[in-house]
């Protein structure tokens, strides 16, 4: 009886490290696998850039405009340096020296744009808003611009 018991146990544990080891590989292969392309391009790949602007001025810590004055100008400056864009509007916040402070945010999404006219763009938003910085994110994507059938 012992040994039968001794041969069920080694059995069940070379299944477990089996399926352990086929659990392992399935994660890291996931990884690996890349995000479906365009349906009309396979091989169309795109970077999306996400610029995050804060609309508190650096040195007061007080808005530069009011949220729709912020809009407008931020919009002006888009449209004078790229064909499209995208905002949304959110609100960011953080502690500096046990001080909460909370801003208006513009979320701005590009497409179809270079590293440079990003950087050429974010330099005008920097001094328009009197701010240190431009969070700027670049995310390779797919891009298709459906037209329908």
């Amino acid at each position: 009886m012992s040994q039968k018991t001794g041969t069920l146990t080694l059995i069940l544990s070379i299944i477990a490290a089996v399926l352990a080891c086929v659990a392992i590989v399935m994660v890291c292969s996931s990884g690996k696998s890349e995000a479906p392309a365009a349906a009309s391009d396979p091989s169309a790949r795109d970077i999306q850039y996400v610029m995050y602007l804060g609309t508190n001025d650096k040195d007061t810590n007080q808005p530069v405009f009011s949220p729709e004055e912020a809009k407008a100008q931020a919009e002006d400056i888009l449209i004078s340096h790229f064909g499209g864009y995208t905002i949304q509007e959110a609100n960011g916040g953080w502690i500096d020296d046990g001080t909460v402070y909370q801003e208006y945010t513009l979320v701005i999404y590009l497409s179809d744009t270079s590293p440079e006219e990003i950087h050429a763009a974010a330099d005008e938003l920097i001094k328009v808003f009197n701010q240190s910085s431009v969070l700027i994110q670049a995310n390779e994507t797919s891009t298709e611009f459906y037209s329908g059938e």
